[in-house]
């Protein structure tokens, strides 16, 4: 694993739409991450799309993130949390670990996500950056099929579960995944050559 500080580092790089930078954090943190949102969802094939949800998460967030407030440990856990627990209230598959102690890490994540949000609303460069990226992302969606657009909004903008789009796109759950996983590769050239 590795130290706190090349986290950041990598973080830093990831802002900077660095793919190099977001595989390598990926490989490093995604056994960690896993296991947070295995023990809040049901299942393996559910958490591996909370977590690829999560990671698109960091993806878009990673400007955002400022080490004097939080860890990133602490701030990609708090992601990979909510996203499982909102995911896990969709489904109904809820998992208690019975090992965790929910005091100490749910506390402090809290703590650090509203004092991350709090800091990016006394942050106006920080929003200014934000502003540009959103637009950035919404010109990429608008160069997609609109089908594209749709599902990807459906799926990481409103959090619809796979088998839901499957019956909303009449398509089955696998041609979903690939599809998505497809229109993200799009949207990430396109933002890439940006």
């Amino acid at each position: 694993m590795p130290t706190s500080a090349e986290l950041v580092w990598l973080l830093a790089g990831v802002a900077k739409s660095d793919v190099a930078a977001f595989e390598r954090l990926y490989a490093a943190t995604r056994a960690k991450l896993y296991g947070v949102v295995l023990g809040i969802v049901q299942g393996p094939a559910l958490a591996g799309e909370v977590l690829q949800d999560a990671y698109l998460a960091i993806w878009t967030a990673a400007p955002r993130f400022d080490p004097v407030h939080a860890t990133p440990m602490t701030w990609m856990v708090a992601i990979a949390r909510a996203h499982a627990i909102a995911a896990a209230r969709r489904t109904g598959a809820i998992v208690i670990d019975m090992e965790a102690d929910p005091d100490a890490d749910a506390s402090e994540d809290r703590t650090d996500a509203a004092e991350a949000e709090s800091a990016d609303a006394a942050d106006p460069p920080a929003a200014r950056v934000a502003s540009e990226a959103l637009k950035r992302l919404l010109a990429g969606l608008g160069r997609l099929e609109p089908d594209r657009q749709r599902m990807l909004l459906l799926a990481y903008f409103s959090g619809t579960a796979r088998t839901a789009l499957a019956a909303e796109f009449d398509r089955p759950v696998d041609t979903i995944r690939t599809q998505l996983r497809h229109a993200l590769a799009d949207l990430r050239e396109f933002l890439g050559n940006e």
